[in-house]
């Protein structure tokens, strides 16, 4: 298991945008586990929707996201401080129920194809079990380096 610091370690993301907790699982190359607890104290519940807090679906992607980034960080041993995965795209995503403060969502990540700098996962969150949403994504490893942002539109 490996906990919120290590993931810090690999992950360029921190708080209040870091929504990994843990990584339960991972298989080099192949797939990787990893786990949310939601609570009531996210900042975005203050406005999603008062009275009746749901967790944003593109919130649970991200995290679906980062935790298939600690995959392929750590699939292609990249440093955090010399390498920035961009999410490129995101296709088939489907939001099977809401996510409540309290819940702890389960994410289940897949490399579907490598070759870099391009990769392509399928993941899938669950709470209790069941599908709360799952989708297939698309990330390129980038040079931190490189002058400033891209120079328009990701052409891939």
């Amino acid at each position: 298991m490996v906990g919120v610091t290590e993931i810090q370690e690999i992950l360029p993301h921190r708080y209040p945008f870091l929504l990994v907790d843990r990584i339960l699982e991972i298989e080099l190359g192949k797939r990787v586990v990893g786990m949310k607890n939601v609570t009531i104290n996210e900042p975005f519940f203050a406005g999603h929707f008062p009275g009746h807090p749901i967790m944003p679906g593109v919130l649970i992607l991200e995290a679906m996201a980062q935790v298939g980034g600690f995959l392929l960080m750590r699939t292609l041993t990249l440093q955090r401080s010399k390498t920035l995965l961009y999410f490129t795209g995101i296709d088939r995503a489907r939001f099977r129920r809401p996510v409540v403060p309290g819940d702890q969502i389960r994410f289940e990540v897949s490399i579907a194809q490598l070759r870099r700098p391009m990769c392509r996962m399928k993941g899938v969150a669950l709470v209790d079990g069941k599908i709360a949403a799952e989708a297939e994504m698309n990330a390129l490893v980038v040079d931190r380096d490189a002058e400033g942002p891209a120079p328009g539109p990701l052409v891939v």
